[in-house]
């Protein structure tokens, strides 16, 4: 239950300093158990005879993310009260800065022995490891806690498909996929003189007092924190998991697990549901095979995108080259109908379907991924140009989802335009580019997922 080496690097080569704690920078895995850079904070404290504290850095809306909401913020919020209390449960103090996480370390840094930071490969959680490794005099450790297999272990490049990344992560898995045995603290941290800037222990009072936009509601679908995560993925594998294998790509089918929103803020370990997938009574070796597919290589594919094409943002680097010119030199074609983003965000198009899918989206934060497919592709084919489509189907993802802004985000919409996938057969707008039509519809049942929509529609209301 050893912490592996390959998850832990040192960011500069300061020696442990004189101070007052070792300081664990909760940015990324934000839970109090199955959290390897929280357990290497405890060892280390243990062995310095000091407490630890956890530190987070959280800025009013728009700052860094701008298409962050209350939405995306009270899950987060739900989360760290949470998160409080199972770090108080084991004499951790927890301190909130109203800063970002970058500027919150470096100022709790300046009395902390050690630094420690988790892991995510987004290019501006990239520049604040850069910062703090940079802004500290002492030691600063960063331990790997979101992905299986950590990133560059998996691989040195950019991979091409899930076909060229899963055998590279099949070998090395078993190694990584151990469970974490939570360290026991020797010194408890109850006698710091340590305040926060906000108490998230009432997530909604905090949510009130923070400055954002608010146009875009909290769910009661989904509940932010790491015991709402293991409740549901508890009662998940007690039942809708054991036809995982054969009807996950139905939508009305109820067979997904919806780890994706807690996942995203870090408030459930992938190794720990994996290891809790595999050891699962119910489901056979199909569907465990097929979670684990989900899981570990598909999210981990997306992870190697962002990670080594920092631009993923943009069209012109996240769309390959191929898929690039093939929508170029249909850029030209007829488009009819043709909507703005005011009618595809408000559901206002043709398609039935298609507007209950933006419906649940919008009303739940949630959209199952085979209808994610056809949604997106619908906006390609809809919007004026494959550039504009990119930039639309990108800022109604990370506005409306509660897993926006996710590297598998900007991997699901990069796919939608030809990225991890190949060439298929020529057809108007989408030239060589995979199209999804209305056979798509006829895979499942969609009378039945348009009778869900409005039940969980008027659960919203209610």
């Amino acid at each position: 239950m050893a912490i592996q080496s390959g998850r832990i690097r040192v960011l500069n080569e300061a020696e442990p300093g004189p101070g007052a704690y070792v300081l664990y920078l909760m940015q990324q895995s934000m839970r109090s158990r199955d959290n390897p850079a929280l357990e290497f904070a405890v060892e280390e404290a243990n062995r310095l005879g000091l407490p630890v504290v956890v530190g987070f850095g959280l800025l009013d809306g728009g700052a860094h993310f701008p298409e962050a909401n209350a939405r995306h913020y009270a899950f987060l919020l739900q989360g760290l009260a949470q998160a409080k209390v199972g770090l108080a449960r084991r004499g951790i103090a927890f301190v909130l800065r109203r800063a970002t996480p970058a500027a919150a370390a470096i100022d709790l840094g300046r009395d902390a022995a050690l630094v420690v930071l988790d892991r995510g490969y987004l290019a501006i959680q990239k520049r604040w490891y850069g910062e703090i490794g940079a802004g500290l005099d002492r030691r600063v450790v960063q331990v790997e806690g979101d992905v299986v297999v950590p990133v560059e272990t998996a691989s040195t490049k950019h991979e091409f498909a899930a076909r060229t990344l899963r055998p590279k992560l099949h070998r090395l898995w078993d190694a990584y996929l151990e469970p974490l045995r939570p360290r026991r603290v020797a010194h408890p941290a109850d006698g710091l003189a340590l305040t926060s800037d906000l108490d998230v222990a009432d997530p909604e009072a905090a949510l009130a007092a923070m400055t954002l936009d608010r146009a875009v509601p909290p769910v009661r679908r989904f509940r932010g924190g790491e015991e709402e995560a293991w409740g549901r993925l508890d009662a998940y594998l007690a039942g809708p998991f054991a036809q995982y294998g054969t009807v996950r790509n139905r939508p009305e089918a109820g067979a997904a697990s919806h780890m994706s929103p807690y996942l995203h803020f870090g408030q459930i370990s992938p190794v720990a549901i994996a290891l809790t997938v595999r050891s699962a009574r119910t489901g056979g070796a199909e569907d465990k095979a097929a979670y684990l597919e989900e899981l570990i290589v598909r999210r981990e594919l997306a992870m190697n995108h962002v990670h080594y094409q920092p631009d993923y943002a943009a069209y012109e680097a996240a769309v390959p080259d191929w898929a690039r010119k093939a929508l170029a030199a249909h850029a030209g074609d007829p488009r009819d109908p043709l909507y703005d983003e005011a009618a595809l965000e408000e559901g206002r198009t043709h398609d039935r379907h298609w507007n209950a899918a933006m419906r649940e989206m919008r009303e739940t934060g949630y959209m199952h991924n085979h209808l994610r497919m056809y949604w997106g592709k619908k906006i390609l084919e809809w919007s004026p140009s494959p550039q504009e489509a990119f930039r639309r189907t990108l800022r109604l993802n990370n506005r409306y989802f509660l897993d926006g802004r996710d590297p598998n985000s900007f991997t699901n919409v990069a796919w939608l335009f030809g990225l991890h996938d190949r060439p298929w057969g020529r057809r108007p707008i989408f030239g060589t580019v995979r199209y999804l039509g209305a056979n798509t519809l006829k895979k499942f049942d969609a009378a039945a997922y348009l009778r869900s929509v409005e039940a969980l529609s008027a659960a919203e209301e209610a």
